[in-house]
């Protein structure tokens, strides 16, 4: 049986889709931080930075208001003394928790192969 080859319309449409996520996703940071709320639920922003080793405070500001920007992540500000501001994904960021758990997987059985161990969770 002769498998059909796709069009080359649906070809540019589909790297035009890819191109787009990765201009949104791109960067050492962002899919840490989504991958931190998607996991962790809603976070204060020094919980945040405490839990991404090596971010530093102007650069989480300014992933996360890229991510807010693209409408991935909410914030909100709580009316405490001191301001209290909380994040977390929105219902269109939590689609991307099937993207994030295939990289997560990826990631796990990527270090099982250097190592040659399995990685306790």
């Amino acid at each position: 049986m002769k498998q059909e080859l796709p069009t080359v319309g649906f070809c540019h449409f589909r790297i035009n889709a890819v191109k787009d996520s990765m201009e949104l996703l791109t960067g050492k940071w962002k899919i840490h931080i989504l991958g931190t709320l998607l996991y962790g639920g809603k976070m204060r922003f020094m919980d945040l930075q405490r839990d991404i080793e090596g971010i530093g405070s102007k650069m989480l500001s300014k992933e996360l208001q890229d991510l807010e920007l693209n409408q991935l992540i909410t914030r909100t500000v709580l009316s405490t003394k001191p301001i209290t501001v909380e994040y977390e994904l929105t219902d269109f960021g939590k689609t991307l928790e099937p993207a994030i758990d295939a990289i997560a997987q990826w990631g796990i059985d990527y270090r099982q192969t250097l190592f040659g161990k399995k990685i306790a969770e």
